[in-house]
């Protein structure tokens, strides 16, 4: 197979099948030739990411992922996508193992700010805590030149709940309690916008999005960027 991608995946396994049924639904195909091709490594194994984050001596997720990224790349992808926002904390690392580009998850979530919200200004996150923890968004949201809005100690405990106890662990979404998220996190600390940083919110939207909530959803973005990186890849061979 010529012209594909690779995605790096199971972080968690649902939300890697919500980004593959987004990728799906969204190519513009009429006929089983007009999809996309790639790969899916549905790694499921790798250790939590947010674990090896908040104390190191907990088995390390870079040791795997790197294997994925230099086995595949044997394979010559056109395009590396990540979909676990967590995991891009590793993301130097990653690029520089291989010569194949791997679409930033956070750059481009944030890129869509401006795009879709031209006037916002207070930028709040949502996450596991290891992505609060670590920053990974911080740099992108300030680079930006947007004011960046981080979970009260109660909200950030309801969110590892919904992405924990209930998508996780149940493969269910509480739909009431990530629409109070939403609500604390722009009523009450006034976001303009909140970015899903997590997969697994990707998937409370996905099946709980009846809402007037102004959201960024990470992984919506990057289904879109892979679309669009994919079909100019196609274009090129054919020309």
């Amino acid at each position: 197979m010529r012209h594909f991608f690779s995605i790096i995946g199971g972080m968690g396994t649902e939300a890697t099948e919500s980004y593959i049924h987004l990728l799906n639904e969204r190519t513009p195909a009429s006929n089983d030739q007009e999809y996309l091709n790639y790969i899916l490594v549905n790694h499921a194994t790798v250790p939590d990411r947010t674990d090896y984050i908040l104390d190191n001596s907990k088995p390390s997720p870079l040791i795997p992922l790197m294997d994925d990224i230099k086995q595949q790349s044997q394979l010559n992808p056109d395009f590396f996508v990540i979909p676990c926002n967590t995991a891009h904390f590793f993301f130097e690392e990653l690029q520089n193992a291989t010569n194949v580009p791997i679409l930033h998850m956070p750059k481009e979530a944030v890129k869509e700010i401006k795009i879709k919200y031209p006037n916002a200004k207070r930028i709040g996150l949502i996450a596991t805590n290891g992505t609060i923890f670590d920053g990974i968004y911080d740099h992108e949201v300030q680079e930006a030149g947007y004011e960046i809005v981080k979970p009260t100690e109660h909200i950030q405990e309801e969110t590892m709940e919904l992405i924990y106890k209930y998508v996780k662990e149940k493969n269910e979404v509480n739909a009431d309690l990530y629409h109070h998220i939403l609500d604390e996190m722009q009523n009450e600390l006034d976001s303009d916008v909140v970015i899903l940083g997590c997969t697994e919110l990707s998937v409370a939207e996905e099946r709980a999005y009846n809402h007037d909530f102004k959201v960024i959803d990470a992984q919506s973005v990057l289904v879109d960027r892979s679309i669009e990186r994919a079909l100019e890849n196609r274009k090129k061979a054919i020309d």
